[in-house]
């Protein structure tokens, strides 16, 4: 079980902590992570403005994964999202793949066969490695923990491109791998609604003003911490909490952590392995509750 580790851009600059706490998870349930030279931007940035240039640069990366053999893990999911369109629509169109394979022949010499798989880490951890075997290396805990799962949007939308394996309405997956670590996964008002990441360029007030209802609903259902798995949701959510509070006058202090570190916590890995040193809202109260088993 070996995937070519697709980091985008977004990870290794803001969200370390992500990296570091999957990589300790691939590496405790067998999952191979192989990074390969060459991988540049999906393409989502731009995919709105120059559709064709943005499926160039996800064949590009796509045809890269392709000539070392491994089907593409991600853990952004506009990364995830944006590589599985880019897949299906060249694999469906053969005029569209031609013109993209001409552009990219002339540009980079390489040509994309249509011949793998993209999918999200947290995919991977509840298809590929499944609930059980997860549940094996499994040593310490969560049972006091109160959390609130937020699946955003590219997990789960548009469906199809994932082969509708999830119902967007009534996602299960992440509620499921938190649940497994014996933590419980809250219900809350709203969960379903965007972190506001997808406007903050064109008005931050309102992006803000997004992610502030959500915090708020979190807090209000008696959530001690809100996981994600997309490091731009993290940017919402995390690092312009402050920013929050402060336009709005309010107070949150809301821990807002990986699926990956939630994993590695119930798997016994100590919080400085996890990258929780990293997190900007410091989740001390949280880490406090986890019990380790100290006979495993």
């Amino acid at each position: 079980m070996t995937y070519a580790f697709f980091l985008g851009c977004t990870v290794p600059v803001r969200s370390l902590n992500y990296e570091l706490s999957a990589r300790k998870v691939a590496r405790a349930v067998g999952i191979g992570m192989v990074d390969i030279d060459g991988f540049e931007c999906c393409g989502y940035p731009i995919r709105h403005l120059d559709q064709m240039t943005a499926l160039l640069l996800a064949a590009k990366n796509l045809s890269l994964a392709e000539e070392h053999g491994y089907d593409i893990c991600t853990l952004c999911s506009a990364c995830a999202g944006t590589l599985a369109d880019a897949n299906r629509k060249l694999r469906e169109n053969a005029g569209l793949r031609h013109d993209i394979n001409e552009k990219l022949s002339e540009t980079t010499g390489r040509v994309y066969r249509g011949t793998l798989e993209v999918k999200h880490f947290a995919r991977v951890l509840f298809q590929d490695v499944g609930l059980e075997e997860i549940r094996r290396h499994l040593n310490t805990d969560l049972s006091s923990l109160r959390l609130a799962a937020h699946y955003g949007c590219h997990y789960l939308k548009p469906s199809h491109i994932y082969d509708s394996i999830e119902d967007p309405e009534t996602p299960h997956t992440l509620d499921d791998l938190i649940e497994v670590t014996g933590a419980a996964s809250i219900a809350f008002e709203g969960r379903d609604r965007c972190c506001g990441g997808g406007v903050l360029a064109m008005d931050e007030t309102v992006a803000l003003a997004m992610a502030r209802e959500k915090l708020d609903r979190v807090v209000q259902a008696g959530g001690e911490a809100l996981v994600l798995i997309c490091p731009f949701c993290d940017i919402m959510y995390e690092s312009n909490q402050r920013k929050i509070e402060k336009a709005f006058n309010t107070r949150f202090g809301l821990p807002v952590i990986y699926l990956t570190q939630l994993l590695g916590l119930a798997m016994g890995m100590i919080p400085d392995e996890l990258g929780f040193r990293l997190n900007r809202v410091k989740a001390k109260d949280l880490l406090a509750k986890v019990t380790h088993d100290e006979s495993t």
